[in-house]
Parts: C-alpha cells; sequence; structure tokens
C-alpha cells in the first residue's frame, strides 16, 4: 500500500467542493485503505479525500483508542438531521498540524452513506464520532474547523501554518 501525502493549508484545493462517488470497485476500496495508512500514520482519528488531493466525496474514520482498530467507511456521506442540542469538542486537522480550537456543533447527527462494500447504512453518531464526521464532511464542502472561528483568530492560524510552510520547504534539499 501507499502512504498518502496530506495536503496542508493554505491550499486552495481545500477550498474545494467533493464531487459524487459513482461507483464502489476495488479501485476505490484501494484508496480507501491507503487513505486509512495515512491516516494511522499520522496519527489522526479522521481523513477525507479532499486532505490528499482527491476530490470525491470520501471520507474514513477511527475514534478507537484500544489497540484494535474500528474503522468506518463513508462514502458520498450526507447530513440527514442534526440535533439542536449542542456540545464543543477541541478540534485539531490533519491539514492544519498542531493548530487547535474549541468548536460547537451539533452533539448529534443521523448519517446516510455508502459503506466499504459498496452497501447503503445510516449511522447514528452521538459525542466524538458526531464531531468527527461534522468535521469531516466539512472538509467535502471545502469548510476547515478554522472557518468556525473569529476572522482574527483565522487569520492568526494561516498565518502560522504559512510560516510553517515556508519553514519546512527551506529544510527540504
Amino acid at each position: 500500500m501507499t502512504k498518502r501525502t496530506i495536503i496542508i493549508e493554505p491550499d486552495p484545493i481545500l477550498r474545494k467542493k467533493s464531487d459524487a462517488i459513482e461507483k464502489v470497485d476495488d479501485e476505490l476500496r484501494k484508496l480507501m485503505d491507503e487513505m486509512l495508512e495515512t491516516m494511522y500514520e499520522a496519527p489522526g482519528i479522521g481523513l477525507a479525500a479532499v486532505q490528499i488531493g482527491i476530490l470525491k466525496r470520501l471520507i474514513v474514520i477511527d475514534i478507537s483508542k484500544e489497540e484494535k482498530k474500528n474503522p468506518i467507511f463513508l462514502i458520498n456521506p450526507e447530513i440527514i438531521t442534526k440535533s439542536k442540542n449542542k456540545s464543543v469538542y477541541e478540534e485539531g486537522c490533519l491539514s492544519l498540524p498542531g493548530q487547535f480550537a474549541e468548536i460547537e456543533r451539533p452533539a448529534e447527527c443521523l448519517i446516510k452513506y455508502l459503506d466499504y462494500q459498496g452497501k447503503q447504512k445510516e449511522l447514528k453518531a452521538t459525542g466524538l464520532m458526531a464531531t468527527c464526521v461534522q468535521h469531516e464532511i466539512d472538509h467535502l464542502n471545502g469548510v476547515l474547523f478554522i472557518d468556525y472561528l473569529s476572522k482574527l483568530k483565522k487569520d492568526m492560524i494561516i498565518k502560522r501554518l504559512q510560516k510553517k510552510k515556508k519553514e519546512f520547504k527551506k529544510n527540504i534539499l
């Protein structure tokens, strides 16, 4: 398998809307496996295809804390309902390394999606799973968690990331 490169903000592709997936086949399953490997190695708990430069509505998630992995593959995920109750989690993102902020989102949501085999499924997500699913679906719509912050906080984070990107490029031989 191939580990993929995660795109770091600021990058225009992270602001694009991803396209629906037409068919679930071995090529797509290989991509999902590579995304999962990339996410685990990063390490993270969620990864959207756009974060590796692929504008497809595809997400991998694993919020399990044990050694035993419990990955979920969401193809063309769609939020059907969101609760009125809110919850706040400190969010980070593989495309915004080292940046964290408390974000308020609906505490529960119901998602419909296709699974790894292409079968229609529903997931009632609560707690961390609800936050993670909404965060990753935002990626598919060109939205980052920093978009929920004030303009000042968001600009400060983007400036820090731009500086880190420049320093990183200088260090590459």
